[in-house]
């Protein structure tokens, strides 16, 4: 029987030691795509104690998978995500611990104990009180940069509203302090969601930003290339793109155009509008991102609000969403050809909710390819509620069989969570656990180590440096 989380937890055969330990233990890490404050950063927060950086703040922003585990255990909201007491909120989820057996959150809460408070213990109803104690300690001064260092991160990037300010990122690269770059990344979800009831306020703060009236869709794209413009001056080097569904349709300007004055109106729009329109849209932005030498994102497929009610009791983005099953590689596919058409499709990482769409996805593509670019377009790494040991051997598996593995740009934590950064860790065993399988069954030769090791290296960050341009 193995020792519970220890040293070589993961790692089955002697060759993954070698390769995690001699290579991608110590590597830095690049995440580039997450939900983090940049205020928060800029800030150097510091946490009231274990609950808030563990649980939440109890504004409803916080860590959804903890959140769904407690839902799922039958607590009250308040004391799961909301203003309830910290210490009670603390005690629930060390409660429930032992009943987390399977899930990834056993893992990980205890990879956040050792990593970030040197706490080696099991956890559980019995020495909640002293872990809980021994950690609120560690947070009298272990802050959010310190927290960043302690986990070796160099480049994040956040997750921005086309209409942000970006101020706190322009106080962090006057910060000589700040030994992390903080970098933003474009997210114009609102812009595309032309059906949604806050679309025509929306354009209106878009109009602000850009300082450009908004009548017509060309205004509008204007307004969007501006900012685009702007978020390139601050550093930013991806868009990212959430697609519960792919919409594509061919169309020319003057019917995407008024698809476009009926939205501002608020008027229906029937599914082949919104077929034009937002094809329309992801085709100009593609074109705009490639001008710039961006990396476009699209993680496809959530079904988001399940629940009505709770939707209605405390918003959005507050771990009611699910796996979609809809079908949309045809009209990714046509998006992607029109882009490579006229060369103007950007480099590309693409997101599946559903394992179900793991092959068709990293077949797709491989369909797309430039001289001088390594994955130009590639799958992105298992994502959400994939990214646990299933998810990612699924993922992995996928790459190494219809692609290339070594070009992978590897991890990223998509997490609110400032406590979430062991997860490249975690990423990184599972990664070594499979390599390490190949060379001691013979499908891999073991004179090939040295360039194997290489291999683990790049896709733990030299990969991600490179095709990001950091």
């Amino acid at each position: 029987m193995n020792a519970f989380m220890d040293n070589d937890f993961l790692l089955d055969t002697q060759t993954a030691k070698v390769l995690y330990h001699g290579h991608a233990e110590n590597m830095p890490i690049i995440d580039y795509h997450c939900h983090l404050s940049a205020k928060d950063i800029y800030g150097d927060k510091k946490f009231r104690n274990l609950a808030e950086a563990w649980l939440g703040s109890g504004d409803r922003c916080g860590d959804h998978y903890k959140w769904r585990a407690l839902r799922a255990r039958g607590y009250e909201e308040d004391s799961i995500s909301g203003s309830g007491d910290d210490y009670k909120k603390y005690v629930q989820f060390a409660d429930s611990m032992p009943y987390l057996v399977g899930n990834p959150l056993y893992t990980w809460s205890h990879l956040e104990l050792k990593r970030y408070f040197g706490i080696e213990e099991v956890i559980n109803s019995e020495n909640a009180k002293s872990i809980w104690d021994k950690a609120n300690k560690v947070l009298e001064t272990l802050t959010v940069r310190g927290m960043l260092y302690k986990m070796n991160v160099q480049t994040v990037c956040t997750t921005d509203d086309p209409t942000d300010s970006l101020e706190w990122h322009a106080k962090m690269r006057e910060d000589e302090t700040l030994k992390v770059k903080v970098l933003p990344a474009f997210r114009p979800d609102k812009a595309l969601n032309i059906e949604q009831n806050f679309f025509a306020c929306w354009i209106n703060k878009l109009a602000d930003a850009a300082k450009k009236p908004i009548k017509n869709l060309n205004d509008f794209c204007d307004a969007l290339a501006e900012r685009i413009k702007f978020f390139d001056s601050m550093g930013c080097k991806l868009s990212d793109h959430s697609l519960e569904e792919v919409h594509f349709a061919p169309c020319t300007y003057d019917e995407a155009d008024k698809v476009f004055l009926k939205g501002l109106k608020g008027q229906s729009l029937t599914c082949e509008e919104l077929d034009k329109y937002k094809g329309y849209l992801l085709i100009f932005l593609g074109r705009q991102y490639a001008k710039r030498g961006w990396v476009q994102q699209y993680h496809i497929g959530a079904q988001r609000n399940n629940s009505k009610r709770m939707y209605g009791k405390i918003g959005p983005d507050t771990g009611f969403d699910c796996m979609g099953d809809g079908s949309y590689i045809s009209k990714l596919s046509a998006i992607l050809s029109e882009l490579d058409c006229d060369g103007s499709l950007p480099k590309t990482i693409l997101y599946n909710i559903n394992p179900r769409d793991n092959y068709a996805l990293s077949t797709l593509a491989g369909c797309f390819h430039k001289q001088g670019v390594k994955g130009l377009v590639q799958l992105g790494t298992a994502w959400w509620f994939l990214d646990q040991q299933d998810g990612l051997h699924r993922n992995l598996e996928t790459v190494m069989q219809t692609g290339l593995i070594a070009q992978s740009v590897g991890m990223l934590t998509d997490s609110r969570s400032f406590l979430a950064f062991p997860r490249h860790e975690y990423y990184r065993r599972i990664l070594c656990s499979m390599l390490g399988k190949l060379v001691e069954s013979g499908q891999y030769p073991a004179s090939e180590l040295p360039v194997l090791g290489k291999i683990v290296e790049d896709i733990c960050y030299n990969n991600a440096k490179e095709y990001f341009g950091f």
